[in-house]
């Protein structure tokens, strides 16, 4: 399925048309790099078996196989479904340097990653947001 995505064809909207898209807590993490609060995001908790997409462009971004219990109050994963799908960059905000990770194809802030992930697979954590994916149940 992820193969399928050309994930470099660039998905550029003005901000009146992701405005009219997302509702305002999506806009809000999406396009303006705002993050919910902790705990209290639809996936935190969710179990089921799919894949995460980018709720702004529907680019496949996660695997339930790589979602786990981090205990930070936001769905983690240890892993992207492609490299290529998902661009990080450094991020100086809020007086620290973390890593922020963005969706390749629509440039929408997703969350962050950690280097302090599970050690037996990948080592990373990738903080993402509920409010910038939608889930597509296998």
């Amino acid at each position: 399925m992820e193969s399928e995505i050309d994930y470099s064809a660039k998905i550029i909207k003005s901000d009146e048309e992701w405005r009219q898209q997302l509702d305002a807590e999506s806009y809000y993490v999406l396009r303006e790099k705002g993050t919910e609060r902790a705990f209290t995001g639809k996936y935190n908790d969710h179990k089921g078996c799919g894949i995460y997409n980018c709720k702004a462009c529907g680019s496949a971004l996660f695997s339930s196989e790589s979602k786990y219990d981090s205990g930070s109050g936001w769905p983690s994963f240890y892993q992207s479904v492609n490299p290529e799908c998902i661009t990080e960059f450094t991020d100086n905000s809020l007086g620290m340097i973390r890593t922020e990770v963005v969706c390749s194809r629509c440039d929408s802030h997703l969350g962050h990653v950690f280097p302090d992930g599970p050690p037996t697979a990948t080592g990373l954590r990738y903080c993402i947001n509920s409010q910038s994916i939608d889930f597509t149940e296998d």
